[in-house]
């Protein structure tokens, strides 16, 4: 299937192969190529997970299947009692996240767009539903979500989704990206521990390496992201850096860099890139 929709059908093949581009320039074409080649399989594998997943992974073997990092400090943040802010992209098996939580006994509540698809929606949230993971739609979900952050739940987002002109302008892999104010909002309006995290695949199927790759108290006194670019910046950069051990595993299909962004964002983007470089 891979084989059939990267080579044969080249089915995104100009966003795919731009967003490879902009995220490693260094790399020859046929790399690229390969890159996007496995993603592909990354993606139908991914779909063949999801369908095995209730059948295979318990709460009995959850281990042999899921190694987990930083297990104190992630216990400790799950167990405080406060709300949690959970972001997470489209990378590795970023439904496995919410089945996991689920599956230890901390349900989680997600904001997500319907999809296209009927039936493809209605076997994913299925999926979602078995352990615990109740979804919230994207539009006229706010009150909903202020209520569960007051009363010490768990929220899920995606960052690395476009939120257009009005969104706030970030530093993604070197270019302007836009992403949505409201994750900024949701962590430093309630004050909740925030926590990016990921699922990344570790060889064989249905094997993955589970963790958070940074945790930020915003009621921390050395807390240093109190306002929403800075914060947006952060989790994004986090991002940027997960996606970057695991290339393959990221969605490079959908596009996330849209827009025109301002010139004053470009062109601190492009003074930051210089000064670190």
């Amino acid at each position: 299937l891979a084989t059939f929709f990267s080579r044969v059908l080249q089915l995104r093949r100009q966003v795919i192969e731009g967003n490879l581009q902009q995220a490693f320039p260094q790399l020859t074409h046929r790399q690229r190529q390969f890159i996007a080649w496995q993603m592909w399989r990354h993606l139908f594998l991914m779909a063949a997970e999801i369908a095995h997943t209730p059948r295979k992974i318990h709460r009995t073997n959850w281990k042999e299947h899921s190694n987990i990092l930083q297990v104190e400090n992630f216990v400790r943040t799950l167990t405080s009692g406060r709300p949690l802010v959970l972001i997470s992209a489209h990378f590795g098996n970023f439904e496995l996240g919410g089945y996991l939580m689920g599956l230890f006994g901390f349900p989680t509540y997600t904001v997500a767009r319907k999809l296209d698809n009927r039936y493809l929606d209605r076997w994913i949230n299925e999926f979602r539903g078995r352990t615990g993971q109740f979804m919230l739609p994207k539009e006229g979900s706010g009150d909903q979500i202020a209520k569960l952050l007051r009363h010490g739940g768990i929220l899920t987002l995606l960052g690395d989704q476009s939120a257009g002109r009005k969104g706030c302008w970030v530093d993604f892999f070197g270019k302007a990206a836009s992403t949505h104010k409201a994750v900024a909002v949701f962590s430093l309006g309630s004050g909740a521990p925030t926590m990016v995290s990921y699922a990344r695949r570790m060889g064989k199927p249905l094997h993955y390496e589970v963790g958070p790759w940074e945790i930020i108290d915003p009621l921390a006194e050395d807390f240093q992201y109190s306002t929403i670019p800075l914060f947006a910046q952060w989790y994004t950069s986090c991002l940027e850096k997960i996606i970057a051990k695991s290339p393959e595993q990221y969605w490079w299909l959908h596009r996330r860099w849209k827009g025109k962004p301002p010139a004053r964002v470009v062109q601190r983007i492009a003074e930051k890139r210089q000064q670190a470089a």
